[in-house]
């Protein structure tokens, strides 16, 4: 079924999923709201949660807690890209 972790090019999977200055920049823009809204609700709020920008940061959103808002995970994720 799976693939065998021995097996996994663990190397080449970060520099390909993970280490681009882009990835690096969108993680820590994705840390900081979940910070703010931990700041702003509390970490009981938005434990087992996303934090989801209304307006994405790729097409000019921002971490401003106006753009910011908690939802589950499921739909989060599950939302159209």
């Amino acid at each position: 079924m799976g693939q065998d972790p021995k097996d996994r090019d663990y190397r080449k999977e970060y520099r390909r999923d993970h280490a681009s200055t882009t990835q690096k920049q969108d993680r820590a823009a994705r840390n900081a709201a979940r910070r703010t809204m931990a700041r702003r609700l509390g970490p009981a709020a938005i434990a087992n949660r996303d934090i989801d920008h209304i307006q994405r940061l790729k097409s000019g959103g921002t971490n401003a807690p106006s753009n910011l808002r908690v939802m589950t995970v499921r739909r989060n994720r599950g939302r159209n890209n």
